[in-house]
């Protein structure tokens, strides 16, 4: 029937190529999309009879799909439109350069060069009584260079920022696109089941949904099994919608499948799709320029729709223990929490907001002693009177005080600072891909490096996730290897295989290897493949039962969930009665077992007598062999009974019969227990999470070395757990969860809320000095909520649904845990990078303000000219930080405990070198300031006139401070004390290329810079003199880590974390408002210094800070619509709007937990992570 049916599709697809017409046109499949329920079922009752006819129309079969043809396929794309939303056009090169005119010291900078530029030209009738001596006329008419200079020096930095983020940009769009290039979804074309890309879905496509999917197009049902979505992130309802053929056959994209699995026929795609539809609303696939207006009713929508979800509760079901408003307050909490998220963040922007006050002050104050002494100087010891003429004389001289004042404060602010954090978190994100690491939002990258704790699953992560059916117990036999098929009777084998075949999700099978010689592919749900496995190794083939009973002949089928914990199937016999075939748990399915197969094939009672003899005996010595257990049973409903209500679920899975119980292998990975081994020496305690048996589980956690011999563990099950953290009342206490959190090492028969118990018990605890921070490993749809609660979620990237890929922060593109020690590697070196510049930065800035400050009071005019000081600052801010955050990490990096969330970003040993090599610069830039003419034997460069010609005394000061910094900069390399800084510098080509070309750019300006840079070609005699002392900063270095930090107790730590108490109730209410708590403008509320808002030049790099969570995201779901380009991230995670409110979490019973021993999550092709998820990749700055 079904080759019939096909070739009729085929014929007919011929003449629907010929006359170029399908059935229905574009409008009317939307106008469809947009009914649900039982108004969707009259219309394609009226339209098409049935969803048959409708299929017939788009010229399309219900079994065997499209044909493939690439005519076929490209004329639906014609019609119909391709899966696909057109991005965002990207920033033009000249709008990032005029977001970086943007900045405030920039403006004022080039406010005040056109002003000195203007005033240069300027002639006063009566030369002779300038005050302060102008030199003669062709000095004077070179006075304009300055001003121009700076012009020139404000143009470069712009471009620099502007090239930055324009670079950044097409980095982060081409990633995208590369993603987006393999993110596939499973559809049936010529009646083959193949794997797409997601942008290759045609309308007429039939695809095969299943548990965790997020839907690429809309759709109709076209066969189901059990099936239910959360629509939440169309509706904002947040109960699970089922869905069958009867009462709502309506499938939409950007929805999660929660449980169960079918078949859609596609009937719209992109923009026509009901997301796509509001996505062209939203305005996000035009360059629309939207006015401020248009903002801000977005802003207030979104506030609204935050309030009406923050009351819709919890998203999965699970009903929040507290009323609505202590959920609220819950939720306000732990927004909070999650948002305080970036340690980094919140300790530099504090740390930026305090050196910028600093650097303020100093230039207001330098500003104001050179104005004083210019007046006391000139009009009272002077004695000379204030001519009008000379009015844009004096003006010219106030203009210079104020740019000397601007070039201070250019260089007391560290703007630097979100570069280097960019630079290096980029660098990072980048490097971790080649570690199996898909970082999707920034910050989790540094997050990693305070890791104190990881909750770990078993399955897949710290084992190989290549389950095989090593033992079985069947007919009252218990099996230590895989039996003969000539051993089993054949009533049993036959029932048997029939279960195994049917009774697994078809989505799942075994192929043949890819290399000759090579082990079996295994395709789907690891455990449902060891089942099939098993099957082939009785020498029997599952593929013949399933093509004689296709999935749609399923009666009805019970798909894994996290309540069930076991899936059933039932079939109809050709008497009229039902088989049921069960999998699950061995020790739950047990329980519901009341007779047992013999050996020779009859059935006879099984008592609770025999069930715990049989654990005794079978199940716990397979256990203890690290072996996951199953049981397989079967029931059958007689004619006699009559049709059984199926939606008595406790009643249908009762009065089992057991067929066999087998013992699964599943080896752990041989690179685990080294890995864990670094984590426990790195001060890393990781946990062992699993559904399994708790005798699989010790066993397990014995082999990786999460339980040493001899230590006080605990190692407990899921219902032990929830008994000894509730009271009497059933509710959770944070006491009680202390008493074993510290201690527990292993959580077996667990559920996914147990898991977000444990991970929110350890958070919240405050029984240790520091607070946790937690990475949770989840692979699930309901470990969704406990991804989200850590302070950094590992998704699988092959294992994982698109569920908790989406709650996620990292991706391990390889399943393994040895990648999750790699993240702990980088997000440590991204902290010390950001020290290490820190460290070279705090220097300079010291030595310049101090130099420049005393300069100008002393001889009113700065050693270091404006055009030289922005020359140090590109030095400093854009050079230092790439060079200095592309260090790549070592394993010493594993040696030392995590640093904690309230560990200075500047420690003693750090202050120490700053301080240290500040005096050593500054002893000698003031000796050779106030008498290195003497040393030289040259002209003195003080109290030169106000367009005196540059002198080789100042060019020497410049010079000698600028290769001070160079070799500084490889002091800055080491921020532990260590005495090598040399360690490893070849192995960063990017700081040896930037130190090197930095010297010959700075050679090129001293040389050949002239009036502009203020500077005089210098001697060879002199430039050796400038490089010995540059070079006195790396001996002065080795004399710095000689004296032992511990001595000097003097020193101070600088850049702590911002602390929560530290924040007032009222903005608290402010800031439960807003999508970002931006740590910056919490600062600034306080206070004094409203314009230092504009002093972190180039605000897209500031951006840079506030965006860790938003922008930069790679797939955040709740973001601003104008950063999302792709379909499939519409409104990607609102189930878990719970997010950290208290899930109720019910007494489990008998029936335990079975986290992922079953249909858990059918495996996706390794490199098909899901169109949503990288969907964001887009950097919008």
């Amino acid at each position: 029937m079904a080759n019939n049916s096909y070739s009729g599709v085929k014929n007919s697809m011929v003449e629907a190529n010929h006359d170029g017409e399908f059935g229905c046109t574009l409008n009317e499949l939307r106008a469809l999309m947009e009914l649900r329920g039982a108004e969707a079922i009259v219309k394609i009752g009226e339209s098409y009879e049935d969803i048959k006819g409708l299929c017939n129309r788009l010229k399309t079969s219900p079994i065997d799909g499209l044909s493939g043809q690439p005519g076929d396929i490209e004329k639906r794309k014609t019609v119909f439109g391709q899966n696909l939303i057109p991005p965002k056009k990207p920033k033009t090169f000249l709008q990032l350069v005029w977001e970086a005119l943007q900045d405030v010291t920039l403006i004022i900078l080039e406010v005040a060069a056109i002003v000195s530029l203007g005033l240069s030209f300027y002639r006063p009738p009566d030369a002779e009584r300038t005050p302060g001596g102008v030199e003669d006329e062709t000095e004077s008419e070179a006075g304009w260079i300055e001003g121009a200079a700076i012009l020139l020096s404000v143009v470069c930095v712009v471009l620099v920022t502007a090239f930055n983020d324009w670079s950044k940009e097409k980095q982060f769009r081409g990633l995208q696109s590369r993603i987006e290039q393999e993110q596939k979804f499973t559809v049936v074309r010529g009646g083959q089941v193949i794997q797409i890309p997601v942008a290759e879905i045609v309308v007429g496509d039939v695809a095969q949904i299943k548990y965790g999917d997020l839907l690429p197009a809309d759709g109709v049902l076209i066969q189901s099994n059990d099936l239910k979505i959360d629509e939440s992130s169309l509706t904002g309802e947040s109960d699970h919608v089922k869905k069958t053929q009867e009462k709502d056959p309506m499938l939409l994209s950007g929805t999660h499948v929660m449980e169960g699995s079918g078949k859609m026929l596609v009937t719209a795609v992109g923009v026509n799709s009901q997301t796509g539809i509001i996505f062209t609303l939203l305005g996000t696939s035009e360059d629309d320029e939207e006015d401020e207006e248009e903002k801000k009713k977005e802003k207030e929508e979104k506030k609204k729709q935050r309030k009406t979800k923050a009351q819709d509760g919890a998203a999965m079901e699970m009903q929040p223990l507290n009323s609505d408003e202590a959920e609220a307050e819950e939720k306000k909490k732990s927004s909070m929490s999650k948002k305080e998220k970036s340690v980094l963040q919140g300790k530099l922007t504090k740390l930026a907001v305090q050196i910028g006050k600093a650097g303020l002050v100093m230039s207001a104050i330098t500003v104001i002693i050179l104005v004083v002494l210019f007046v006391v100087d000139t009009f009272c010891i002077q004695g000379l009177p204030w001519v009008k003429e000379c009015t844009p004389i004096y003006i010219q001289f106030f203009v210079k005080f104020f740019i000397i004042g601007v070039t201070v404060l250019v260089v007391a602010v560290p703007e630097g600072l979100p570069l280097a954090v960019t630079i290096s978190l980029a660098y990072s994100v980048k490097k971790m891909m080649k570690d199996n690491n898909l970082v999707r939002h920034l910050d989790a990258c540094e997050t990693m490096g305070n890791a104190t704790a990881i909750c770990s699953d078993k399955t897949g992560t710290l084992t190989m996730n290549r389950m095989t059916v090593v033992q079985a117990f069947i007919a009252e036999k218990h099996y230590k290897k895989v039996p003969e098929p000539e051993n089993i009777p054949s009533s049993i084998l036959d029932m048997l295989i029939l279960g195994i075949a049917v009774n697994c999700a078809y989505t799942t099978k075994i192929m043949p290897p890819e290399k000759e010689g090579g082990l079996p592919r295994q395709v789907g749900n690891k455990t449902e493949c060891s089942l099939l496995g098993f099957s082939n190794d009785l020498k029997r083939d599952y593929q013949a039962i399933r093509n004689e009973i296709p999935e749609e002949k399923l009666y009805k089928v019970y798909t894994f969930n996290s309540v069930r914990k076991s899936m059933s199937t039932v079939l109809k016999m050709a008497d009229g009665s039902y088989r049921m075939f069960s999998k699950g748990a061995s020790e739950i399915l047990l329980k519901k077992c009341y007779k047992i197969l013999t050996a020779n094939g009859e059935s006879k009672v099984f008592r609770p007598r025999d069930r715990d003899d049989m654990v005794k005996k079978v199940i716990e010595p397979m256990a203890s062999e690290g072996l996951r257990t199953i049981c397989l049973a079967y029931r059958d409903f007689p004619v006699s009974e009559g049709e059984p209500d199926w939606d008595n679920e406790n009643d249908i899975l009762s009065g089992l019969t057991c067929l066999c119980v087998v013992g699964i292998e599943d080896p752990v990975r041989p690179e685990v227990p080294d890995a864990i081994r670094k984590c426990q020496r790195a001060g890393i305690t990781v946990r062992m999470v699993t559904g399994d048996n708790i005798n699989t589980a010790r066993a397990i956690a014995t082999k990786c070395g999460i339980l040493l011999p001899g230590d006080d563990f605990l190692c407990i099950e899921g219902k032990e757990f929830n008994r000894r953290i509730r009271n009497e009342k059933g509710e959770i206490e944070q006491e009680r969860i202390d008493k074993i959190w510290p201690k527990l090492r292993v959580l077996a028969r667990s559920s996914p809320t147990d898991k977000h118990t444990l991970v929110k018990g350890i958070i919240d605890s405050t029984v240790l000095e520091k607070r946790q921070v937690v990475a949770v490993t989840g692979d699930g749809t309901n470990d969704g909520p406990a991804l989200k609660k850590a302070d950094v979620g590992f998704a699988m990237g092959i294992a994982g649904t698109d569920v908790a890929k989406e709650a996620s922060d990292i991706i391990l593109t390889d399943d393994n845990f040895s990648s999750i020690v790699k993240a702990v590697m980088w997000g440590r070196n991204v902290y010390d990078s950001i020290s290490k510049f820190l460290q070279f930065q705090l220097t300079v800035n010291v030595v310049a303000v101090i130099v420049a400050f005393t300069g100008a009071c002393i001889t009113q005019d700065s050693p270091l000219k404006a055009v030289q000081m922005l020359w140090v600052n590109l030095i400093m801010d854009t050079f230092a930080s790439l060079a200095l955050a592309t260090e790549p990490p070592t394993e010493a990096l594993l040696l030392r405990k995590p640093y904690g969330r309230n560990k200075p970003l500047i420690s003693r040993t750090m202050m120490k070198n700053i301080l240290g090599q500040g005096v050593f610069q500054l002893i000698t830039i003031f000796t050779l300031l106030f008498a290195g003419e003497k040393f030289f034997d040259i002209d003195s460069g003080r109290n030169a006139p106000l367009h005196a010609p540059p002198s080789e005394h100042y060019t020497i000061v410049f010079n000698t401070f600028v290769l001070m910094q160079l070799f500084n900069e490889i002091n800055a390399r080491k921020i532990h004390g260590e005495r090598n800084v040399f360690e490893g510098i070849f192995n960063n080509l990017i700081f040896c290329s930037i130190v090197f070309g930095t010297f010959i750019i700075q050679f090129v300006i001293v040389q050949f810079g002239g009036k502009p840079f203020s500077c005089v070609a210098l001697t060879i005699d002199q430039w050796l003199w400038c490089t010995f002392l540059g070079f006195g900063s790396l001996l002065w270095g080795q004399v710095i880590s000689s004296i032992p930090t511990s001595r000097l107790k003097f020193l101070k730590t600088a850049g702590h974390g911002t602390q929560k108490e530290e924040i007032p109730d009222e903005e608290l209410d402010e800031l439960s408002d807003n999508d970002e708590i931006d740590h910056a403008e919490r600062e600034l509320r306080r206070g004094q210094i409203l314009w230092f808002r504009g002093l972190n030049r180039i605000q897209t790099q500031i951006r840079v800070v506030n965006a860790f969570r938003s922008s930069i995201s790679l797939y955040e779901g709740l973001e601003k619509p104008e950063s999302r380009s792709s379909i499939h991230n519409f409104m990607t995670h609102p189930e878990f709007r719970i997010e950290d409110s208290e899930p109720h979490i019910p007494l489990i019973d008998d029936t335990d937990a079975e986290d992922d021993v079953l249909i858990n999550t059918p495996l996706q092709h390794k490199d098909c992570l899901h169109p949503s998820l990288l969907g964001n990749f887009c950097f919008s700055l």
